[in-house]
């Protein structure tokens, strides 16, 4: 069961949609109106050497495909890079945050490695955490959230009437008789 008012949100995409840009134009947005939006939209291909991200609290592009090797086949993403991304996105949020958002969950997050820790530390702060998950990774995400997720579509207007849900809650909490599943487990 997904709880609409959860803080951990999985932006379901399809191979050919590009949450990318949904989540670029969504935290450019939120920057905008004044919040303090803290993690990675991922820019590039991975199967190429053009694979980046954009930090969103800087604006800093970083390059995480690994040297270019024209031999190399399938994903291209240099560890080193992603852990170096993922220490200066946990040393931004370390000042706080309104929102983080998490680029990708894949193989890597599945394990438990890649910026996994990046969405326990962020949910402990109570700040809450959007992450695009891909409809193929979806049975994964499951289980590394224990069910705990609001699943969006990959559209602005479902991850918009999320964040409207998650955002009130802070500004103005709602005295409910009956706590939602999310609250009964933080």
């Amino acid at each position: 069961m997904f709880d609409a008012q959860c803080d951990l949100a999985a932006l379901v995409y399809a191979p050919h949609q590009d949450p990318d840009a949904v989540l670029r134009g969504f935290a450019a947005d939120l920057i905008a109106r004044g919040h303090r939006v803290v993690g990675m939209v991922q820019a590039g291909q991975c199967a190429d050497s053009s694979l980046s991200a954009i930090l969103l609290h800087s604006g800093e592009k970083l390059l995480l495909a690994q040297d270019f090797d024209p031999a190399a086949q399938g994903c291209r993403l240099d560890l080193a890079r992603l852990q170096n991304a993922g220490t200066q996105i946990a040393d931004a949020l370390s000042h706080g945050a309104d929102l983080v958002i998490i680029n990708r969950f894949g193989k890597r997050e599945r394990d438990g490695k890649g910026l996994s820790y990046l969405i326990e530390r962020a949910l402990d702060a109570d700040i809450p955490v959007v992450i695009a998950v891909g409809k193929d990774h979806f049975a994964d995400w499951i289980k590394f959230a224990g069910g705990m997720s609001v699943k969006l579509g990959c559209d602005r207007g479902a991850l918009d009437a999320w964040w409207q849900a998650v955002s009130a809650q802070d500004a103005d909490p709602i005295v409910d008789e009956h706590p939602t599943v999310c609250e009964i487990f933080k």
